[in-house]
């Protein structure tokens, strides 16, 4: 596939699973919501560090993907949590739940695991200039299943975002991202990859490659499903890439 190519079949399964969210979207809201029917059974038995949100989240998500058929999961032990096969690729979704007392960690980019994506390129400084030693970041999915084989398919990586309120648990903001796939290094080069915490490891760096930028007309590689009119001032304020986007996709 040559890279064009290869982001219209990224945008074709964005726009996809963003109108399966959103067709979705109150059965998807219930759903988390389910926790309240037994919430004096559960509150305050994990502290105040509720990473146990996410796995409450991620079920909601999976069962309605696994639920509606999307596609053939794979046992392949390297990948997301969500791996699938469709026709024409192989899918990695994963989930990312990030509390409003670390809204910082998505206004600009999100960690990515190595067996997650497929986009290897070097981590440059947020100035453009290059660490010493060099920071080349490798993942651990190819950027095609059976390359050179008559049975190729591509590898695609997308995500969903969860920005949800640290007291109370209320949801506030939900994403889908797509990370281009790695064969696109030589077209976006380095500004996919933001530096992380440890030198081996790296962030998808959305705002620095909102767009499909080889579609006739370029269009966005990021869809938001779900936003809060209604939140804090100051998290609004956070979140106002996400609030652009979903005030242009006329979603209100």
């Amino acid at each position: 596939m040559n890279n064009q190519e290869i982001e219209k079949l990224e945008n074709k399964y964005l726009n996809k699973f963003y109108h399966f969210l959103k067709s979705f979207e109150d059965e998807m809201m219930a759903g988390f919501q389910t926790k309240e029917k037994i919430k004096d059974d559960w509150y305050g038995k994990y502290g105040s560090n509720i990473s146990d949100f996410a796995i409450g989240a991620e079920r909601i998500i999976y069962a309605l993907f696994n639920g509606k058929g999307i596609g053939q999961p794979n046992s392949c032990p390297v990948g997301s949590d969500m791996f699938f096969e469709v026709k024409d690729a192989f899918i990695h979704i994963d989930l990312k739940t990030v509390q409003t007392r670390n809204i910082g960690d998505i206004t600009k980019n999100i960690f990515v695991g190595s067996n997650q994506n497929s986009y290897k390129a070097e981590i440059k400084k947020s100035n453009g200039g290059s660490y010493n030693p060099v920071r080349i970041y490798t993942p651990a999915l190819p950027t095609y299943y059976n390359k050179g084989k008559s049975n190729e398919k591509i590898c695609l990586t997308f995500f969903i975002t969860i920005v949800y309120e640290d007291k109370n648990l209320n949801i506030l903001n939900i994403n889908l991202l797509c990370m281009p796939n790695g064969q696109l290094e030589n077209h976006y080069g380095a500004k996919v990859l933001a530096a992380g915490k440890n030198p081996d490891k790296a962030r998808f760096s959305f705002i620095d490659v909102p767009n499909f930028e080889l579609l006739d007309l370029p269009k966005p590689r990021i869809k938001v499903i779900y936003f809060n009119k209604a939140m804090n001032k100051s998290f609004k304020n956070s979140l106002e890439f996400y609030e652009k986007i979903f005030n242009s996709q006329g979603d209100l």
